[in-house]
């Protein structure tokens, strides 16, 4: 592989409305956009830490140290000729999963048109559509959130999920059920807000036929949600505690989850997440790709995923305007049917990336070349 420049651009864009979970409330999205060029071709990633570290230990800023101090000169140091090289590279550094995806992804993209292929292709994906469903965050009241139910059901979304917390959930919960019948496609994402001793407030989410609770422990923790799906018959989804092959491995052996949320950017890149689906789908553990609010390369490089055979629960990647008045791609992330993205078969990610739009947003940029950096 030719690689010859790396640039790194911080982006902070408003989002379309507020987005609450039980982490905290987001007007913006403040993000890394990394270009990777060579022979002619530019990769594109997003990174997808927030500004303060609550959904794990990176935020913006400790992803562009990352980049700059360690990964970047690393990457220009190695030989690299396929992007798997990239996951091996970064192995011995500890943690830090999403600066190194977000340098991974970039090669990955960068790869594909330089092979002349669509990055699913070149992931190994086989579908021309994937299934897509909607995230709803916490709204000042459950009227809020039965009305953005009925709206992302009207226009298709094939799985509705909705974010809980104590005192937001049971109530949330029984009013979708009331309203729009059994059938919905329903689940639940805690991010991490309960402990055991919830027990007997989780165990009555079984009566609404849920699709799976996600992440309801702690986000560190394997071995209580063991004990919490031996109680449960509604499957728990597991999203904060799975970083590394290891985790997967722990949680099937343990049977503290039916399903795994894969996020790109909390593996360590697509090599990592391509493993744990391989593996998940040796063991019979369907698995799906968990949002971040990303814009459209992220967006982009998370349908390239679900093209893999197992990713079989529709995802968290909706189209761009759930989130965005602007997006950074063209054209924008759109349904191709109700409920439905196309998976792009044009070069990489498939999308172009606009950077007028890149420069009204950046905050700000730096280039690294091998002949800066080694000089």
């Amino acid at each position: 592989m030719k690689i010859e420049q790396v640039k790194l651009q911080q982006l902070q864009v408003p989002l379309k409305a507020p987005f609450e979970t039980s982490f905290r409330r987001m007007v913006d999205k403040d993000f890394i956009l990394v270009s990777v060029h060579g022979g002619g071709e530019v990769g594109y990633a997003e990174s997808v830490a927030m500004t303060i570290p609550v959904y794990n230990e990176e935020t913006t800023e400790t992803i562009w140290y990352m980049l700059e101090t360690f990964l970047i000169p690393q990457l220009f140091a190695s030989k690299i000729t396929h992007p798997d090289n990239v996951s091996e590279l970064f192995a011995p550094l500890r943690r830090n999963h999403m600066a190194k995806a977000a340098l991974e992804m970039a090669v990955w993209d960068l790869y594909a048109k330089q092979q002349g292929m669509s990055l699913a292709h070149a992931l190994g994906g086989q579908k021309k559509t994937i299934d897509v469903g909607v995230s709803i965050g916490i709204e000042p009241s459950v009227d809020h959130v039965l009305q953005n139910v009925e709206r992302f059901l009207a226009e298709g979304y094939k799985k509705i999920k909705v974010k809980i917390k104590p005192g937001f959930d049971l109530e949330v919960i029984k009013a979708i059920r009331e309203r729009f019948g059994a059938d919905v496609p329903l689940m639940a994402d805690a991010n991490s807000a309960y402990s055991l001793s919830d027990l007997p407030l989780l165990k009555e989410l079984d009566q609404y036929d849920l699709i799976m609770i996600e992440q309801p422990l702690a986000h560190d923790d394997i071995i209580d949600h063991a004990k919490l799906q031996r109680e449960l018959k509604t499957p728990i989804c597991l999203d904060e505690s799975i970083h590394t092959i290891v985790d997967v491995e722990k949680a099937i052996e343990l049977g503290s989850c039916k399903i795994i949320n894969i996020k790109v950017g909390r593996v360590g890149g697509l090599t990592e997440a391509k493993k744990m689906h391989d593996l998940c789908q040796k063991h019979g553990i369907p698995v799906w790709c968990g949002g971040m609010l990303e814009m459209g390369v992220g967006r982009a490089h998370n349908i390239a995923l679900t093209s893999l055979d197992n990713f079989t629960i529709p995802g968290d990647t909706s189209a761009s305007d759930r989130y965005w008045l602007e997006e950074i791609v063209e054209p924008e992330v759109k349904l191709a049917a109700p409920g439905m993205l196309a998976v792009p078969t044009g070069l990489g990610i498939g999308y172009s990336v606009n950077e007028e739009k890149v420069k009204k947003f950046q905050v700000r940029e730096a280039s690294f070349h091998p002949a800066t950096l080694f000089a």
